[in-house]
């Protein structure tokens, strides 16, 4: 239909029209994915130890990576001299949410297994928006019928906690279920820093399973390249980014904010030189509480940083001819 002034179609402009995530088509039947890459909400968050809110992280995803869907055919860049999310090569869907059953975490967490099941099932790449971190835990169980990954995780907290008062499957254990998967080769966790919820035999613990842990101030120190190079090469990653691993003062839309965080571009040309080293194979994003976002600057960035981390993740693809 063409709009006023218009000759053919619509201007469609980021605040006109239904919150996909990056305005991209919705699947509603997810025996029938025929894409890339598919998209999944996971609005979660019964195992949050303190603030709750990480539930409304999709909705607040999906609206602010409107801001990034002008239309142009992909995304241009002009430093890298790439448009990355090109059309033409990049196929895109979202597949709504995985269905939440209130206080029912191993319910839900099933849902959300099931889901990431099926986009794995249909080969495309896994994108979840937590929800808490614990949607991680369904979402590692969901590659056991899949070649071995090596875990890269992006976070303030180690997450590695093993049991706490009976419970095993809440936002503080994500790390610990994953390390004890056979197909789980090791652990890169990356940010970790300050008062942790994690004692110190958790990270021992860590260490003697294969987790090899960095705080933003050690990553800082040694640069981008010497980081990576402690990450194995020409692996399959799984990316996990908790958005608590930015700064507050660029973040400060989570449960549990940590000072001392990184800034866009340390995360970003991390995660541009892993898709580079090896083959992300699935990610998630969690922890985005848009009630305590008065500006809307964490929703922003976890879309913001998800659209790059897609771009770079299917152009290197390319350049491999994988």
């Amino acid at each position: 239909m063409a709009g006023h002034g218009y000759e053919t179609g619509r201007l469609n402009l980021p605040f006109v029209g239904i919150c996909t995530f990056g305005k991209y088509p919705y699947v509603e039947d997810w025996d029938a994915i025929d894409a890339d890459v598919a998209v999944m909400g996971a609005p979660f968050d019964f195992g949050c130890q303190w603030r709750s809110g990480a539930r409304m992280g999709p909705r607040g995803i999906r609206e602010a990576s409107t801001l990034f869907s002008f239309g142009h055919g992909g995304a241009y860049d002009h430093e890298d001299d790439v448009t990355y999310l090109d059309p033409a090569k990049v196929r895109i869907v979202d597949l709504g949410d995985a269905d939440i059953i209130h206080t029912d975490t191993v319910g839900s967490h099933a849902n959300i297994e099931f889901g990431v099941r099926k986009m794995l099932e249909a080969g495309a790449l896994p994108v979840v928006l937590g929800g808490d971190h614990s949607v991680n835990i369904p979402c590692i169980n969901a590659f056991d019928g899949q070649e071995p990954i090596h875990v890269v995780q992006i976070d303030a907290h180690l997450d590695f906690v093993d049991e706490r008062h009976g419970v095993r499957f809440g936002h503080g254990n994500p790390m610990r279920r994953a390390a004890e998967k056979e197909y789980v080769t090791g652990l890169s966790q990356i940010g970790i820093r300050n008062v942790s919820s994690t004692a110190r035999d958790g990270y021992e613990d860590a260490r003697a399973m294969g987790a090899d842990i960095l705080s933003v101030r050690q990553v800082r120190k040694m640069g981008t390249e010497a980081m990576l190079a402690r990450i194995p090469e020409g692996a399959r990653y799984y990316l996990t980014i908790d958005i608590d691993a930015f700064d507050p003062s660029i973040a400060p839309g989570t449960g549990t904010p940590s000072h001392g965080g990184f800034l866009y571009y340390d995360v970003l040309e991390l995660i541009d030189g892993l898709a580079k080293r090896g083959d992300i194979v699935g990610l998630d994003l969690v922890e985005v509480a848009p009630d305590y976002d008065q500006t809307g600057s964490t929703s922003i960035l976890a879309a913001q940083i998800l659209m790059n981390t897609i771009g770079r993740i299917m152009h290197q693809r390319e350049v491999k001819g994988t």
